[in-house]
């Protein structure tokens, strides 16, 4: 069956956006993030199923009749350092490399180990770890802006056409830029605490940088913001989401929402105890929220915190298509997520489906949603 309202029909890039500025007329946008499956197959040099031998990635989310959550136009956005600054990478035997970054202030570095099983590397030594290295990257982040690069909003549009709307996600916001880019959670967590007018200098310098990205983000023809955080309550309580986060969303919003932007965060693992901000930070959709048997709310409660104003992205856990999990499970969370979230819903993967997966269950819930997209009126 091959329908106009179907995925395979339709122009993604524009059904994206009308679904989340509320022009679809109650239609539901399949959106899986299926990156994991596809870099762990190329990492190993396992061969994709023999249906998609050729294909380009473009083409196989094409065959499976979904969109994709375009993130690859993260790379049109760069940071300028002053040009007092150096950076440099310097290996150390095989698998060892350090991140040299030279300013005027003093010098940063950060050291990564290459590991057999990812791409990805393992940090060893993070940015920060002592106050005096904090105030120079307060100072690099006080003097660095950002820039457009066209080049590359042409080669990813070229590249990915009108599978989705450009997207892309901003740096990590404070607390959870200690955790995740600088200092790890335990050393994060010490600094909050006891570094004093060091930290608050800290977060005032990035939350400036940010804002002058936003300058940038507002004058480009990319719509749809996301805020990066991978924020959980497991590491950031309601205390710090209140003290540090909260006024940073609220003031990042407001400035992107004066250009029309539509912005939403990234929220996995437990949540719970922060869904009570889900309405009050200024967000217009959360990204990538778990629900059980993954996560610890059930739908019900997501839908409680979000009520009738603020979207859902994603909402089918991850687990439910491996087969640990049978099409059922699959096919009945779907429906419920829709039932529950539409139109306020971007249907996806929370939060990614692992390599494990099984990639035909990507089509299994494009044709429920499709099937349901049809029955509208």
């Amino acid at each position: 069956m091959s329908r106009p309202t179907d995925h395979r029909n339709l122009d993604l890039w524009n059904l994206n956006l009308d679904v989340c500025y509320g022009r679809a007329n109650g239609k539901v946008i399949w959106q899986p993030r299926i990156l994991a499956w596809f870099t762990d197959r190329y990492f190993s040099n396992t061969p994709l199923p023999d249906r998609y031998n050729g294909m380009t990635e473009p083409e196989i989310y094409r065959d499976l009749g979904c969109s994709n959550r375009l993130y690859f136009y993260n790379d049109c956005f760069r940071a300028v350092d002053p040009p007092s600054v150096k950076r440099m990478d310097v290996p150390s035997g095989t698998d060892h490399i350090t991140h040299v970054i030279e300013t005027p202030k003093g010098t940063l570095t950060e050291e990564v180990r290459v590991t057999p099983n990812s791409w990805y590397r393992i940090e060893e030594k993070r940015w920060i770890e002592s106050p005096e290295e904090m105030r120079i990257f307060t100072w690099l982040l006080d003097n660095s802006t950002w820039e457009w690069n066209q080049r590359t909003y042409d080669h990813m549009l070229t590249e990915w056409g009108r599978l989705g709307a450009p997207t892309m996600f901003m740096p990590r916001v404070n607390v959870q830029d200690l955790y995740i880019n600088t200092m790890g959670v335990e050393r994060g967590v010490y600094a909050i605490y006891e570094w004093g007018s060091v930290i608050d200098d800290y977060f005032r310098a990035l939350h400036g940088n940010h804002m002058r990205m936003i300058d940038v983000l507002n004058a480009s023809p990319i719509m749809l913001i996301n805020f990066g955080d991978n924020i959980h309550c497991s590491t950031l309580s309601p205390k710090l989401y209140e003290e540090f986060v909260l006024p940073a969303y609220i003031e990042r919003t407001s400035k992107l929402h004066q250009a029309g932007k539509w912005v939403f965060s990234h929220w996995d693992g437990n949540v719970r105890a922060l869904l009570p901000y889900a309405r009050i930070s200024g967000l217009d959709g959360i990204e990538a929220i778990t629900p059980q048997p993954q996560g610890d709310v059930t739908l019900e409660e997501v839908k409680d915190a979000l009520g009738d104003q603020i979207y859902l992205l994603d909402g089918i856990p991850a687990i439910y298509f491996d087969t640990t999990f049978s099409e059922e499970v699959l096919a009945e969370c779907t429906e419920k997520v829709i039932k529950l979230f539409a139109p306020r819903l971007v249907l996806g993967v929370s939060d990614e489906m692992s390599s494990q997966g099984e990639i035909e269950r990507i089509r299994l819930v494009g044709e429920i949603v499709d099937n349901y997209n049809a029955s509208l009126p």
